[in-house]
């Protein structure tokens, strides 16, 4: 895909089936630097995401920087994610520069990378934006990743001008869902998504 192209697919929905779930660093040693609401904020919603993905049969690839160093993704999310699936160890910031991790997203076959977690404008921002680079359709959710206040602000800013779509966790479950009717057969295929859906993030 051709950076053009690449740009003027930012202006499209999200397809469904183009998707990969793209999980970047919640890793306590991280979470621990914010309060308590903004901790259940990214973990409950990005634990939620995962089993939707899960369910519409879209790739997860996941990892967790220094993990000798900084510990595993947290607990809650390393229990969301689908069975079988390797939690890469992150050196670069940016994902795209860590060779392993970036043969994992090319091998899904999905070209739009949908992230999500930690820290907005550091891994976040330089997975995004090298993602771009390499011809992907980026999305990043506001409510599942996470920086300082103003650090996250900086992250945000920096990825919404070099072209990454910003967008929430409730837009992209309609952006996948599309129809009343395909919405209402997963509520009907999988009713723990509502027990598991957290009481801040209203559909």
């Amino acid at each position: 895909m051709s950076k053009h192209n690449s740009s003027s697919s930012q202006k499209s929905l999200v397809d469904v089936d183009d998707s990969l779930l793209v999980v970047i660093d919640i890793q306590d040693s991280f979470l621990n630097k914010y309060d308590r609401a903004k901790v259940q904020k990214i973990v409950g919603n990005v634990a939620w995401l995962l089993k939707v993905a899960q369910h519409l049969d879209v790739p997860v690839v996941a990892m967790a920087e220094d993990i000798e160093y900084a510990g595993n993704l947290n607990q809650t999310i390393q229990d969301a994610l689908p069975e079988g699936t390797k939690i890469h160890n992150k050196d670069y910031f940016g994902l795209v520069d860590n060779a392993e991790i970036f043969a994992d997203v090319a091998a899904t076959g999905r070209k739009t990378a949908v992230c999500v977690g930690m820290e907005t404008d550091v891994c976040v921002a330089h997975s995004a934006m090298r993602l771009l680079e390499e011809g992907y359709k980026v999305v990043v959710l506001q409510d599942a990743v996470a920086s300082m206040d103003a650090d996250e602000q900086v992250g945000l800013t920096r990825m919404r001008d070099a072209g990454v779509a910003l967008s929430s966790v409730k837009a992209l479950y309609y952006e996948w869902l599309r129809s009343v009717s395909r919405t209402v057969r997963l509520k009907n295929k999988v009713p723990e998504l509502e027990a598991l859906r957290p009481t801040s993030l209203v559909l």
